[in-house]
C-alpha cells in the first residue's frame, strides 16, 4: 500500500478507511483506471477539481476532463499530511516526486464519508514540474498531453495591443510558430522537424491584435480524421459528453476551449475539422471562406478545400477573431444584404440520424416562425447527384493528401495509426485521371451551390449525430464520419463559410450543432446571424 511506504503526518487519529481510499485513488491514477477514479469522486454538481489553469465544477465535467487522459508518468508519494475536520471529513495533502526526472507535484483533496464510503468532494492539483523551469515552459506539465503538445505562460506573448487583448489561444499543431517545431499529430514526423523560422500569418495577426498563444494543441494525424482519436497521444476529452470522443481533426484546440483553458482554438477545416468538434462539444465553430485567411505556414492536407477556422464557447469571441482575420470580408453589416431565404436540402439531411434531422427541422422551422431566419425554401438535390459530389470531394481530397505527404509516409512505414494509415493507403491509389474527373464534377457542384447560396443561408446539421462513445467500434465511428461528410462537404465544394452553433441535441441529450452555410465572403454576416440565434436560444 502507498500509505504504508510513506510517513503519514496527522495531529490526531486518521479516520477509519481514509488511507485505504487514498491508496485506491493513487493506484487508479497510476494505472489509468478511469472508472475507479470517477467512482472515488463524489457524484453531483457540487464536486470541484482545479489545477493551475482550469476549474471544473460538477462530477460530469471532471469525468469528461479525465476521460481522455493518458497514463501519467510513474511517481511516488513523498509526504502525506492528513488533517481531520470531523469524523466524516478530512483534508489530505500529498507531495509527489517522479524518480526518473525529479519533478515534484502537490495534490490537495477534501475527502468526505458519504453513505459509508470515502469520496473526494474537492481537489486541487499542482502537477509535476521539474526545477528550475523556464518561464515559457513553467506550465507545460500541468496540462493534459492528449490536448496539448507544448504550452507556456504564455508560449508566445502578444506582439501588439488591440481588440484581442486578454484573449488566450490554443493553436492547432499544424501552424508554424517561430522557435517551435510543427508536430502534425505524429511523433515520427515531429522527431525530424526543426524549429520554425517564422510564424504563420494567421497566428501573427492574432498576436498583433493582443492575443497570446497558450500553446500548441493536438491534431489528428496530418488532419486526416474527424474523430479526435490520435493513435499516439490518446483521445482528447469531451467535457460535454463524458466518455465520448471530442471530434477532430482540430481536437486539441476544441477540448482546450471546452475545458475553459483558453478562449479561442485556432485550427483548420477541410471537410469538417472545425465544425464536427464544435458540434460534439457544444461549441461555436467557423470554417472561413476558402482563401480568405492566408494558409501560409500551415501544413496542408488538401489545398483545394483547406481553410483556417476557430472555435469558442460563445459567438462573441469568435466574432472578435473574425474581425481581425477577416477585415475585408463583409466588414460591416450593410456590406452584404441579409439572406433573403433559408435553403433546405432534404436529401442532405437524410444522412443525419433521425433524431438530429428532426431536431434540425424543428429548430429551423421555429427560427423561421420567430423571424430570426428568413422564409424557408426547399431546393431539390437528387440523391445520386449528392453521392457524385461526395465521391468527387473524397477523391480529390485523397489525391491532394497523398501529394502532400505520400513521400514521407512511404519512407516511414508503420508510422501512422490504423485509421489514418488506411485513408492514406487508399489515397495512394488515386490516379491523376481520377483527380481530373473529380475536379470537373467539383466545378459543377461549386457553380450550383454558389447559385443556390446567393442571398441565402443553408441550414443543416453540423454532424450526423452526437459524439460517439470513445469505446465505439471502428465501424460505428466510420459510419458517423461518412454521414457527417455528406453534409460538411457542401461548404468545401462551394468554397463557402460555415458556422456551427450549439442549438441541437440528440434524443439522449448529447449536443449537436446547427450549421449555417453562406455564400463566399459572408463570414462575418454568418457570425452575426449566429449571435442573434444564440441570444434567442
Amino acid at each position: 500500500m502507498i500509505a504504508e511506504a510513506v510517513q503519514v503526518v496527522s495531529p490526531g487519529p486518521v479516520p477509519e478507511g481514509l488511507l485505504a481510499a487514498f491508496d485506491a485513488y493513487e493506484t487508479a491514477l497510476l494505472t489509468n483506471d478511469v472508472a475507479t477514479l470517477d467512482a472515488l469522486f463524489a457524484p453531483g454538481p457540487a464536486t470541484v477539481r482545479g489545477d493551475g489553469t482550469t476549474l471544473l465544477v460538477g462530477h460530469a465535467a471532471i469525468a469528461g476532463f479525465r476521460s481522455g487522459r493518458a497514463v501519467i508518468p510513474t511517481r511516488q508519494v513523498a509526504e502525506l499530511h492528513v488533517r481531520p475536520v470531523g469524523d466524516d471529513a478530512a483534508l489530505v495533502m500529498a507531495s509527489t516526486v517522479e524518480p526518473a526526472t525529479g519533478a515534484t507535484g502537490l495534490q490537495t483533496q477534501l475527502w468526505q464519508r458519504l453513505a459509508g464510503d470515502w469520496k473526494v468532494t474537492a481537489a486541487h492539483v499542482t502537477l509535476p514540474r521539474t526545477q528550475p523551469a523556464t518561464p515559457s515552459r513553467a506550465a507545460a506539465a500541468a496540462l493534459d498531453r492528449s490536448v496539448w503538445r507544448v504550452v507556456g505562460t504564455p508560449l508566445v506573448a502578444p506582439t501588439g495591443s488591440g481588440p484581442l487583448d486578454g484573449v488566450t489561444v490554443a493553436v492547432k499543431d499544424l501552424f508554424a510558430v517561430a522557435g517551435e517545431r510543427l508536430g502534425a499529430g505524429n511523433p515520427a514526423w515531429l522527431a525530424e522537424q526543426e524549429p520554425q523560422a517564422s510564424t504563420a500569418p494567421a497566428v501573427a495577426a492574432l498576436l498583433a491584435a493582443g492575443a497570446e498563444v497558450t500553446g500548441l494543441a493536438r491534431t489528428d494525424e496530418f488532419a486526416y480524421s474527424l474523430a479526435g482519436q490520435n493513435a499516439h497521444y490518446g483521445t482528447a476529452p469531451n467535457p460535454a459528453v463524458p466518455g465520448g470522443i471530442g471530434g477532430g481533426s482540430t481536437s486539441g484546440p476544441a477540448s482546450a476551449v471546452a475545458l475553459g483553458q483558453v478562449l479561442v482554438g485556432l485550427g483548420t477545416d477541410t471537410a469538417g475539422s472545425i465544425r464536427v468538434p464544435a458540434s460534439y462539444q457544444g461549441l461555436v465553430g467557423i470554417r472561413t471562406t476558402h482563401g480568405a485567411v492566408p494558409l501560409d505556414g500551415v501544413l496542408p492536407l488538401a489545398p483545394s478545400f483547406d481553410t483556417v477556422g476557430w472555435l469558442a464557447r460563445e459567438v462573441g469571441p469568435a466574432l472578435r477573431v473574425a474581425e481581425v482575420l477577416l477585415p475585408g470580408v463583409s466588414a460591416t453589416p450593410a456590406a452584404v444584404a441579409p439572406p433573403a431565404r433559408t435553403v433546405v436540402l432534404p436529401t442532405v439531411e437524410t444522412h443525419a440520424i433521425p433524431a438530429v434531422a428532426a431536431a434540425c427541422a424543428d429548430r429551423r422551422a421555429a427560427l423561421v416562425g420567430e423571424g430570426l431566419l428568413p422564409t424557408a425554401e426547399i431546393v431539390d438535390l437528387a440523391p445520386e447527384i449528392l453521392e457524385g459530389w461526395f465521391a468527387a470531394f473524397r477523391t480529390l481530397q485523397a489525391f491532394e493528401a497523398w501529394a502532400a505527404h505520400g513521400d514521407w509516409i512511404t519512407a516511414h512505414p508503420g508510422a501512422l495509426g490504423a485509421d489514418v494509415g488506411g485513408r492514406f493507403a487508399a489515397a495512394a491509389d488515386v490516379t491523376a485521371a481520377q483527380a481530373d474527373a473529380a475536379r470537373a464534377t467539383i466545378a459543377e457542384a461549386r457553380a450550383w451551390l454558389r447559385e443556390v447560396l446567393a442571398g441565402a443561408v443553408l441550414v443543416v446539421p453540423s454532424s450526423a449525430g452526437g459524439a460517439p462513445a470513445r469505446d465505439s467500434s471502428a465501424a460505428v465511428v466510420e459510419a458517423e464520419r461518412a454521414g457527417t461528410l455528406r453534409m460538411t462537404c457542401l461548404a468545401g465544394l462551394a468554397g463557402a463559410p460555415a458556422v456551427s452553433v450549439p442549438l441541437l441535441h440528440t434524443a439522449d441529450g448529447r449536443p449537436a450543432g446547427l450549421c449555417l452555410v453562406g455564400a463566399p465572403g459572408t463570414d462575418l454576416d454568418l457570425l452575426r446571424l449566429a449571435a442573434t440565434l444564440e441570444g434567442a436560444a
